[in-house]
């Protein structure tokens, strides 16, 4: 495993996704996991890591990797490239509708 990697914590161990430098903060990656599942994995300004499910559960599309961070009441979010919806990176729940989520990650990062 590389050290400057980022890696999301599944049921099973770490998962490696990237070398932190691949990503852009502000801007979103997809990542295919071993069971076939998407990760939308994020960094912001402060390089913090962020990783929810691909999946827009208002659409179906695989998309949440093309969303647009934001913050509201200090908390992070990705609103959904297609109707967007803002999703709270730490808990996943939809800030727009709350019966609405997505499944979030552990992420570490150097």
């Amino acid at each position: 495993m590389n050290e400057n990697s980022i890696r999301l914590r599944l049921e099973d161990g770490w998962f490696e996704v990237c070398e932190r430098e691949r990503l852009i903060p502000g801007r979103g990656v997809a990542a295919l996991l071993p069971d076939g599942r998407q990760a939308a994995v994020f960094t912001d300004r402060t390089g913090r890591a962020y990783a929810i499910d691909n999946r827009d559960p208002f659409t179906g599309a695989y998309v949440m990797s093309r969303g647009l961070l934001g913050s509201a009441q200090g908390r992070a979010f990705v609103a959904s490239p297609l109707l967007k919806q803002r999703f709270d990176l730490e808990t996943g729940r939809c800030l727009d509708d709350e019966e609405v989520s997505v499944q979030t990650y552990v992420t570490e990062a150097p």
